[in-house]
């Protein structure tokens, strides 16, 4: 990646079909290891949905069981079944025009949702990609790409990308026929520029777009990356063999069972012919001719120990959600009327990696808006990034009586902003605040009247 960045820097950041031909060559297994992963994640193209055995005629029953899922769902819904919360710093100039900026931007956009998407991809594949552009508005709009679509050209001395190149597949008509080409749209800190594959596989310019390149009206590069963690890592990979090995036994167990439906039959003393066996099948019964000591039918039934495939079974589950760092909510163990200190502790695997995400989503969502920055700035709209804060708040069952007790114990000895923020039914504290602001002066204004009427 280094040597293609020099080899940028000397072309003044124009790219040639060498370069992109390497950086797809060079992305192929991360695209191919996260596209795997998004189609687990469907239960499209499990090992298990696949398996084949050499004996045709042996019952082979393909169970799934989506684990996988399970683990990205769950976090995805602990981590942000509440929205992030996106806040600006109240005593920066001009404040109510960047909050105005910045909740239109979000109403516009459907951010909440898009955080949501976002969270997911990167949780399935190790991270999720966005893109800023300008719509025909002139407004400001952002989009979630697919990751394995996108590969970003950083700077080791800079923590910021310097290119970004995105690529993906479509249908172009030539002639009467249809052909699937791979387009490739090309980023630098000012321009995006559009090339497409021709015959021979190189990447030409794609003349199909009436300005090539053209200005993306941003002063850096608009291609996002959300990691889930520093490795880039899926939260189910380091579990997929456990998994794979839950839906074989599970598989095999089931198989077994209607095994039993095709139970053997032991004849003794006698041989039946197919016809017999046929007329068997139809009537239910056996005429056997022969007499005499020895003659009989019996079925041969096989023993199961169910209570070792039982723990077999809840061994691999138990060790997929611990390595997976996920819990099941529908273990017993979350019954009851749970307090959160305890609740907490039974979810600190799950809270731990979501730490990690936070700080990653934070760090990415800070590039985004200084990239938006520089659009808003040419509105005259000046908005200082690092004064937009956001706040994330876990989707747990709450104990509002616990919560009550703390917060009222608390009061006087911290700042009620502080108090009323531990408050998990309280999402906006500021609004909170003039709402209590205004109980207070109604209530003087009443105490006013009282002492009138008197």
């Amino acid at each position: 990646m280094q040597d293609i960045l020099k080899e940028l820097v000397q072309l003044n950041g124009q790219v040639t079909s060498d370069i992109i031909k390497d950086l797809i060559a060079d992305h192929a297994p991360v695209r191919a290891r996260m596209l795997g992963l998004y189609n687990r994640y469907k239960t499209n193209d499990l090992p298990i949905l696949n398996r084949e055995f050499e004996d045709q005629g042996k019952i082979n029953r393909k169970l799934n069981n989506s684990f996988d899922s399970e683990i990205v769902d769950t976090k995805v819904g602990y981590f942000i079944g509440y929205p992030i919360s996106y806040q600006v710093d109240k005593e920066q100039p001009g404040a109510e025009k960047v909050d105005a900026t910045l909740q239109d931007f979000k109403l516009r956009n459907n951010i909440d949702d898009l955080d949501s998407e976002t969270v997911k991809m990167a949780t399935i594949c190790g991270y999720a990609a966005r893109l800023l552009y300008i719509d025909r508005d002139g407004l400001e709009r952002v989009m979630n790409v697919n990751p394995w679509e996108v590969i970003l050209i950083y700077d080791r001395s800079i923590n910021e990308p310097q290119f970004a190149l995105r690529y993906y597949d479509i249908t172009v008509k030539e002639g009467k026929q249809e052909k699937t080409r791979t387009r490739v749209e090309w980023y630098d800190d000012t321009t995006v520029t559009y090339y497409i594959q021709d015959d021979s596989g190189e990447y030409v310019p794609d003349i199909s777009e009436p300005v090539n390149p053209q200005p993306h009206l941003f002063d850096l590069v608009p291609v996002i990356v959300f990691p889930n963690n520093e490795e880039q890592q899926g939260d189910a990979e380091k579990v997929l063999n456990l998994i794979d090995a839950y839906d074989r036994s599970l598989s095999d167990v089931n198989s077994e069972i209607e095994q039993f439906r095709l139970a053997y039959m032991a004849f003794y003393g006698y041989d039946p012919d197919e016809e017999t066996l046929a007329k068997a099948k139809k009537t239910g019964a056996f005429g056997l001719d022969e007499k005499g000591e020895g003659v009989g039918i019996e079925f041969i039934t096989k023993d199961m120990n169910d209570q070792v495939i039982e723990n077999h079974l809840n061994r691999l589950e138990a060790n997929i959600m611990r390595f997976g760092k996920s819990v099941n909510m529908t273990d017993e163990k979350f019954a009851g009327n749970l307090s959160g200190v305890a609740i907490r502790y039974k979810l600190m695997p799950l809270e731990n990696k979501c730490i990690t995400l936070e700080r990653k989503m934070t760090a990415s969502l800070r590039q985004q808006f200084r990239v938006l920055a520089t659009a808003w700035a040419k509105k005259g709209i000046q908005v200082d990034y690092t004064n937009i804060f956001f706040d994330y708040k876990r989707n747990l069952p709450v104990n509002l009586t616990d919560e009550a007790d703390s917060t009222s114990k608390l009061k006087g000895m911290i700042s009620e902003r502080t108090r009323l923020a531990q408050l998990s039914f309280v999402d906006d504290v500021d609004w909170e605040l003039a709402e209590m602001a205004k109980d207070a002066e109604g209530r003087v204004n009443l105490d006013e009247e009282d002492n009138v009427n008197e």
